[in-house]
């Protein structure tokens, strides 16, 4: 992400430094729920902290002069600042600040991977100072009823494709900036792939507690119209859209291209999530295996324990527990709820007459690292065994939907399957037509905000305008700044 500082604007004067108390290692421990109860339903896992917990945790904060925290950040959350402001117990003044740079901060303080945290300095000598359960903090207890402010009207209006947290960031950056915005949703509610996580870690409401502050903002949001089917980008700017900011995600689900899969009993991932969240009932059997290694999977695993009621469910990962991509905290919280883990076991074939009754998989050797820096998996001759089950659940990994995408964008589809524009501000060969997606939720708002600036920075060059940082979204005077003692991004 590269946000842009207004140099005519000086930088806010660094708060003054508090010298902090010796480094604790210990972190004030997170509320949660019991593994007994918790696999009952879904019903949320980690709770707030009270006041004076919140308080006792963000003083073990060392303040460095380098917030690495914030350098670690997709979106350069000054996570430093409100953990100050928490330790002062001005919790209105940390709600403030953690809305500054994000819109969706209900949502991500229960979902960010904490990227933070793991560049937090107290990690090296233990646990690292609990930055997403603080913002939690902020908000609940400094209260987000703020809503935002636009800028002067532009009278120009950019069309946003996809309403996920890419495109939700992208209409607020652009919202605030003074353009109106036309958010075009395929699926009849906002939040993208953020609409799959399980209630247990995030609900609708949180999502609906972001787009809320919004209001203020000329933002329009379209829902059932889906890209291809019913428009082009280029049709868009036919349309007389200023410029299109695509941000689809990766919704079209992976397959495993293996016999039986079409058999009765077997789901792909991200539609089963989707049908639990809207409700709808969902059926289970006694013993449940998930296929994949990734965020979804856990998703995947942690809910079929909830649905199931023989409570036995299984993962199957091709590599080991250490190359696993899915977060820590995911899968330590799997593990307590018993669910049982098959380490380096690909699948072969699905098995069953009529329905599913078992899956085929074959042992793995790990060899040299592949493309994407872990160790490739290597198939063992003769190491076949079946492992009995009902249900089959695919999380292998998701790909955007490109249908109705023209060739002459000539768009970059990443690893991990998202569209993006290959040239400066993730723009396409289109011009007006720009791209980004990003790897979670935080990666993809901070891609839309670069993206967005662009976006900016190209419509005002029309105009005959300067570029310009981002202005308060709350209606101050002020623009945006890297915080003191900022001095490069650090990207893991």
């Amino acid at each position: 992400m590269s946000l842009m500082v207004d140099a005519s604007t000086p930088a806010p004067a660094a708060a003054p430094r508090v010298i902090p108390p010796k480094l604790n290692p210990v972190r004030v421990p997170i509320p949660e729920e019991s593994v007994a109860d918790r696999i009952q339903d879904f019903r949320e896992v980690l709770h707030p902290y009270s006041l004076p917990d919140a308080v006792l945790e963000a003083k073990r904060c060392i303040q460095c002069r380098r917030p690495w925290c914030v350098e670690a950040c997709p979106i350069s959350q000054d996570a430093r600042e409100y953990i100050r402001l928490v330790a002062a117990e001005d919790f209105a003044g940390a709600a403030k600040v953690t809305l500054l740079e994000n819109p969706l901060a209900t949502s991500l303080c229960k979902v960010c991977y904490r990227y933070c945290e793991d560049a937090c300095v107290v990690k090296k000598k233990g646990v690292p100072i609990a930055i997403r359960q603080l913002k939690r903090a902020s908000l609940e207890l400094g209260g987000d009823g703020l809503t935002y402010v636009p800028s002067k009207p532009r009278h120009q209006r950019v069309a946003v494709v996809g309403g996920g947290p890419a495109g939700i960031m992208g209409a607020w950056e652009l919202g605030i900036r003074g353009y109106g915005v036309t958010v075009f949703e395929e699926e009849s509610r906002d939040g993208g792939l953020m609409q799959t996580i399980p209630a247990y870690r995030m609900t609708d409401e949180d999502v609906q507690r972001d787009r809320a502050r919004l209001k203020g903002l000329d933002i329009t949001w379209v829902h059932d119209r889906r890209i291809g089917a019913d428009f082009s980008p280029e049709h868009l700017l036919e349309e007389g859209y200023a410029a299109v900011l695509v941000s689809i995600g990766t919704s079209a689900h992976r397959t495993l291209s293996v016999p039986g899969e079409e058999l009765p009993g077997v789901f792909p991932a991200l539609q089963l999530l989707k049908q639990i969240n809207l409700g709808h009932q969902v059926r289970l059997g006694r013993k449940v295996v998930v296929v994949g290694g990734g965020d979804v999977a856990m998703d995947s695993i942690r809910s079929a324990i909830r649905l199931s009621e023989g409570k036995d469910v299984t993962l199957i990962y091709r590599r080991s527990r250490a190359e696993m991509p899915a977060d820590h905290e995911e899968l330590h919280g799997a593990e307590e709820e018993g669910i049982h883990f098959l380490f380096q076991k690909a699948p072969l074939r699905i098995l069953g007459n009529g329905h599913v009754e078992g899956i085929e998989v074959q042992s793995i050797e790990l060899g040299p690292p592949d493309a994407s820096g872990r160790r490739s998996p290597v198939p063992v001759p003769g190491s076949e065994t079946v492992v009995p089950c009902d249900t089959v659940i695919v999380a292998v990994g998701q790909r955007a939907d490109l249908r109705g995408f023209s060739a002459g964008l000539d768009l970059k589809i990443t690893t991990q399957g998202w569209p993006e524009g290959k040239g400066e501000g993730y723009s396409s060969a289109v011009p007006g037509v720009f791209a980004a997606g990003g790897r979670s939720v935080v990666y993809a708002m901070g891609a839309a905000t670069t993206a967005a600036e662009a976006i900016d920075k190209f419509l005002r060059a029309k105009r005959g305008e300067a570029a310009s940082a981002r202005p308060d979204p709350f209606g101050g005077d002020s623009t945006w700044h890297l915080p003191a003692g900022y001095t490069q991004p650090i990207r893991v």
